[in-house]
């Protein structure tokens, strides 16, 4: 058997490290030597420093595929993605695609496996913002609508799948593979020095990070967004990994320089770093998909500056807090927070660490 799994951004490093090891595992424990899991990397983000730190924390082999393919615009970067693809699994014949998350890679490569005729399974299926301006719910959705096997991250994506007519017998809840990253590399952030390189101390600083175009590519939004982190770092200190696509918006409308001295950007960090200032965090406000489900299993408080999630768990059961996208309601919830007015949570069903030895078992169960 052969399995390609495919990774393109940041976020597909967490999510397909953990399954490479359970597929691993299963290999060695049933004494199974003929399945080969290869890794393609399209390479929609990419930058030489960040991957290898990712490759040698998450302990992932290099990859077997890399199609270069770089930023572009949404329909030239999944064209490009999708013609690279093509030419792999021409000359590989997979039994498998696996894609994961909701990235241009996970929708282009999946309509390649579809049109030639190769199975897909799709990790975390399901999920779903209901807001049509996100790219990444249009990916969301076609994926979803041509995988064969879909696994689930929580039980509002069974639903949303009931509901689009995706039959039941393709649909797999279990868990999510986010967790068994964070659960393998927890110890690790123990003996991390982060904190110290920052001169910062656990429970003393808020943690930020933004990139949804809908927060960073407006520049009166960027600065509104600013402002506040500059009020707020008055009252504790803020510290600002900064993505790349934000940096260079704060760098054209000349935002960065002016408030250097207030709020502590730095530059994106490695997997272990950020879940050390994750772990530790007063408080997270972020835009982003996966550190509201870190957060919440690891009991931090987070507020998500967007006017949906495809997370709902995080929020009915989680310590996250969707606040949206009024500046002054997100700069009062940070504030209630560190005034000591936080909310209690608790972690999800399945979210356990073992979604990927579920996920391995139900594909050798059907593929053979």
């Amino acid at each position: 058997m052969k399995i390609i799994s495919v990774v393109g951004a940041r976020p597909n490093f967490m999510k397909i490290a953990p399954l490479h090891r359970a597929l691993r595992n299963y290999n060695i424990q049933n004494s199974r030597s003929g399945i080969q899991h290869l890794i393609c990397h399209t390479g929609q983000h990419y930058d030489n420093k960040m991957s290898e730190i990712f490759f040698n924390e998450l302990d992932i082999p290099k990859p077997d595929f890399y199609l270069g393919v770089g930023s572009d615009s949404h329909a030239v970067q999944t064209a490009k993605i999708m013609i690279g693809f093509e030419k792999v699994l021409l000359d590989e014949n997979p039994d498998l695609v696996i894609v994961v998350g909701d990235v241009n890679s996970t929708i282009a490569c999946s309509l390649v496996a579809a049109k030639i005729g190769i199975k897909i399974a799709h990790i975390e299926a399901g999920l779903r913002s209901f807001d049509l301006k996100m790219p990444e719910e249009i990916n969301r959705i076609l994926t979803d609508r041509i995988s064969d096997y879909l696994f689930v991250t929580e039980k509002s994506g069974i639903e949303n799948l009931k509901k689009e007519g995706v039959p039941v017998d393709k649909v797999f809840f279990v868990g999510n593979i986010m967790i068994d990253n964070l659960v393998n590399c927890l110890p690790k952030t123990e003996k991390n020095g982060i904190l110290k390189v920052l001169n910062t101390k656990a429970n003393s600083y808020i943690l930020v990070t933004m990139h949804r175009p809908s927060n960073v590519d407006s520049k009166n939004s960027l600065i509104e967004i600013i402002n506040m982190l500059n009020r707020l770092s008055n009252k504790c200190k803020v510290i600002f990994p900064v993505h790349p696509r934000t940096k260079g918006n704060m760098q054209k409308w000349r935002i960065f320089d002016i408030y250097k001295d207030k709020i502590n950007f730095i530059d994106p960090v490695g997997y272990i770093d950020f879940l050390t200032l994750t772990k530790n965090a007063n408080l997270i406000i972020t835009d982003s998909g996966g550190i509201q489900e870190e957060s919440t299993f690891l009991g931090v408080q987070c507020i998500t500056v967007r006017d949906s999630t495809e997370r709902p768990v995080t929020v009915y059961e989680g310590t996250n807090q969707l606040i949206g996208t009024d500046f002054s309601k997100v700069e009062k919830a940070a504030i209630n927070i560190l005034d000591g007015n936080i909310k209690t949570g608790r972690i999800p069903e399945l979210w356990d660490g073992k979604a990927s030895e579920r996920i391995t078992k139900i594909l050798f169960k059907y593929l053979n």
